[in-house]
């Protein structure tokens, strides 16, 4: 009996926080700009677009395409999966990112990732050997 009413007690208590003000303490350090409108897909994927490991690596999948390095291409790809790894499981802030996508001011990054698997896709298939057509005599 007595640890069902230390789990209500504790329970009560963390209903009595102060949630939406954590959340926008949260949102305030993430994302200072912020303007309080939930963060579309569309926009997140743009944010993501425009960090300086993504552009470096955008601009390496662009010398990969000119060059049609097919290790190249490898590299490149391994790239975009440890940055969109990055992006979507590690959290150095310790939680502060799914609190922020939770009040809104952080949106999905599913389309960032769906683009970046179709370049990572393109660069492989680009990039692959040619299948040999010519007829043998």
């Amino acid at each position: 009996m007595r640890r069902y009413t230390c789990l209500s007690i504790c329970a009560a208590l963390l209903a009595a926080l102060p949630v939406p003000a954590r959340a926008q303490e949260v949102c305030a350090r993430v994302r200072p700009d912020w303007d309080g409108a939930p963060v579309p897909a569309w926009e997140e994927a743009i944010l993501l677009f425009g960090s300086p490991a993504s552009l470096v690596l955008l601009l390496a999948s662009a010398l990969v395409l000119r060059f049609r390095s097919a290790w190249g291409a490898l590299a490149v790809f391994v790239g975009w999966s440890l940055l969109v790894s990055a992006f979507t499981l590690f959290d150095p802030t310790g939680g502060q990112r799914i609190a922020a996508a939770a009040e809104g001011c952080i949106g999905s990054p599913v389309l960032f990732i769906s683009i970046v698997m179709a370049i990572g896709v393109g660069l492989l298939l680009y990039t692959g050997k040619p299948k040999d057509d010519t007829p043998r005599s």
